[in-house]
């Protein structure tokens, strides 16, 4: 089942994000008060995936007012290749259509071969014409990667 994303998802989100091997999360901006936040701001667009009871999936949808992105994108391991990832895809493209959002976005590290695989064979287009730039505003926002 793949429905919005509710805070109250937000433990077992963050149980799966921190089961991904070479997944990425900030210590203030992914913190409960960080995606409450975000949820807020955005709170037609992201999605969960539920399968047997628990969140299998997630991805946290949001938008400027003029194009949408992609964060967070992940299905749990022991539920890949079952059509959730496209799915809450789907779910996102929809509800950004809805409020009249055209572009998309979305950010994959270099080395997450899963995931960038997945970004092609679904038709998404990695883009060769652009530098991605990134500002630290806080410094106590770490990132810290799943090994």
């Amino acid at each position: 089942m793949i429905r919005l994303m509710t805070i109250e998802d937000y433990d077992q989100v963050h149980t799966l994000w921190m089961s991904i091997k070479g997944f990425a999360i900030r210590s203030i901006d992914d913190s409960r008060k960080g995606v409450e936040r975000f949820l807020k701001r955005n709170p037609t667009t992201s999605v969960v995936a539920i399968e047997d009871g628990k969140v299998v999936g997630a991805i946290l949808c949001g938008h400027d007012g003029r194009r949408g992105c992609l964060y967070h994108v992940c299905v749990s391991p022991d539920y890949r290749r079952r059509g959730i990832g496209k799915a809450m895809v789907v779910f996102c493209m929809d509800a950004l259509k809805e409020e009249q959002i055209n572009k998309v976005s979305l950010i994959a590290f270099t080395k997450n071969d899963v995931g960038n695989a997945f970004w092609h064979n679904v038709g998404w287009k990695q883009r060769g014409d652009l530098n991605y730039y990134d500002f630290v505003l806080n410094n106590e926002n770490i990132e810290a990667f799943n090994r």
